[in-house]
């Protein structure tokens, strides 16, 4: 019964991230001047490659782990990604996530997930980790980084000054290590 439960939420979590999302696209940021790669649906992931291939500069927005992921290698978050939704301006949002955790359809978290690796590098801008445990120290490159609802059982290091000035972690989140800029 509590199999096919699950299931169903992710095949509901599937579903609803999809019919909310948009045909995959390219669109310029006129304030940046960056580019924006593309926007895509969740990827829920229980392997080490599909989880990196998630996270490379062509995977998704949001990836979702089923399952505890245990990987020897450095990862690394790359690309800009938008998440299918607008701005009261009519722009695009971006925003990437790594979502250690799986919800009901009332999203409520109802299982949480720990992700091993040495070394986690953030260069998505806008990217957070949500409601699970990394465990590895983590390289912020990227502006706008969040921690939500987590724990990092490493260090956190910000790569420059304005990375480390636009973080941003709720007070559920934590981290056991230091929390400095290492340039």
């Amino acid at each position: 019964m509590k199999r096919k439960l699950f299931l169903g939420m992710i095949i509901g979590l599937v579903l609803l991230i999809a019919g909310c999302a948009q045909a995959p696209a390219t669109t310029d940021d006129k304030d940046t001047g960056s580019e924006t790669d593309v926007v895509t649906t969740a990827s829920i992931v229980d392997t080490e490659e599909a989880f990196i291939k998630a996270i490379s500069k062509d995977g998704t927005w949001i990836i979702a782990t089923i399952d505890d992921l245990e990987i020897s290698s450095d990862l690394v978050l790359d690309g800009d990604f938008v998440n299918g939704k607008k701005d009261d301006g009519g722009n695009d949002i971006v925003q990437r996530k790594i979502g250690l955790y799986t919800q009901d359809e009332d999203r409520n978290v109802t299982a949480r997930f720990t992700l091993t690796a040495p070394k986690l590098t953030i260069n998505s801008p806008k990217a957070s980790i949500e409601h699970g445990t990394f465990v590895g120290d983590v390289y912020v490159n990227a502006n706008d980084f969040q921690l939500k609802d987590q724990k990092i059982e490493g260090n956190l290091y910000f790569t420059t000054l304005e990375a480390q000035s636009t973080f941003m972690m709720d007070a559920t989140s934590s981290v056991t290590g230091v929390q400095e800029l290492k340039q």
